[in-house]
């Protein structure tokens, strides 16, 4: 994400943020810029119908219309379900930031009519978190920190999110609208494998009898050696997180060098600029990889586990690659 200066006094903002803490002046995203803007501007000012709530702090185009992200929501949680809602603004929060990232790539199909989500509490009725046909669907019953850490843990996976669910399934979303023509289709089944198989088969034998012995060979998490579907929205989720980080911290100023126990080598390649276009892949690895060791280690130093509990075999690299050149191709195309 990137970092924002408040217009009036030229603090630093947050992508979140309403008001600047500094001199008290009032701030709104707009969806069409991508920036954080300040009333005192001069511009239009009209908030999104989800302000109070969903807590949504970007712009719409009229007044008592919904904004860009929030449009997108089909199906949310009852006026009289307060957990529900209060679950649903924090699941509106994770999505605005995904989408902004998917917006800033240029990739087709983040628009109404196209895309929408079901924001669902499982404390209602029965939910299965999922996308078919264009439609993400939701457990907000994932915005509960000891649920999620929960299942975490039954699951044995190192990484769970409201933000990595979403990008999760906008990743079985974006994959026919990135992955066009045939020989793009060859390659990622090449990659990935044949999508075209039993899911429901691989979907039994995942739960039965558990990832092979070697998944961290070939697949991202043990959930991506489940099947190819899940093994690309995997990569690609993953392919968001890496790319979001360095952004940050680009944004931030944050620029890696070996640890002096290694010695100084100035030569050592800074993170890379956000924009992907900027640069194979290889370039955003030789950015991410120092930087996720350093950050691990500031983790630890705070008692707390590694940020970065991924390893990133040779396999992962190549698909991950795959990914970067999908959305290369599909980024602002015509």
């Amino acid at each position: 994400m990137r970092a924002f200066a408040c217009g009036h006094c030229g603090a630093l903002v947050f992508f979140e943020n309403t008001v600047c803490l500094r001199c008290d002046t009032p701030l709104r995203f707009d969806p069409e810029r991508l920036a954080l803007v300040t009333m005192d501007q001069g511009e239009p000012w009209i908030d999104c119908a989800n302000r109070g709530l969903a807590g949504c702090n970007w712009l719409a185009e009229r007044e008592g219309a919904l904004c860009r992200s929030c449009e997108l929501t089909r199906t949310r949680p009852s006026n009289s379900d307060a957990a529900g809602l209060e679950a649903f603004a924090v699941a509106e929060r994770a999505k605005r930031r995904v989408l902004v990232q998917l917006l800033e790539f240029g990739l087709p199909g983040i628009r109404q009519g196209a895309l929408a989500f079901d924001l669902l509490s499982s404390a209602q009725q029965s939910v299965t978190t999922g996308h078919a046909d264009g439609v993400v669907t939701i457990d907000l019953a994932e915005s509960d920190d000891v649920r999620r850490e929960a299942r975490r843990r039954q699951l044995g996976e190192p990484y769970r999110t409201m933000l990595g669910h979403l990008r999760h399934e906008l990743g079985h979303y974006m994959q026919p609208l990135v992955v066009v023509g045939d020989e793009a289709w060859a390659l990622c089944r090449g990659l990935f494998g044949d999508d075209r198989s039993d899911y429901e088969a691989a979907l039994e034998r995942h739960y039965t009898e558990g990832p092979p012995a070697d998944w961290q060979e070939r697949h991202v998490s043990a959930y991506a050696a489940m099947h190819p579907w899940e093994d690309w929205a995997e990569t690609f989720a993953h392919y968001l997180h890496i790319t979001d980080t360095l952004e940050t911290a680009r944004e931030f100023g944050v620029l890696m060098q070996r640890p002096r126990a290694l010695g100084t080598d100035d030569s050592q390649p800074p993170v890379p600029p956000a924009d992907p276009g900027e640069g194979a892949f290889a370039q955003v690895l030789a950015g991410w990889l120092p930087l996720s060791y350093a950050l691990n280690a500031i983790n630890r130093s705070m008692g707390r586990d590694d940020l970065y509990p991924f390893t990133l075999a040779p396999a992962v690299v190549d698909k991950l690659s795959f990914v970067h050149r999908r959305v290369l191709d599909a980024g602002h195309a015509p």
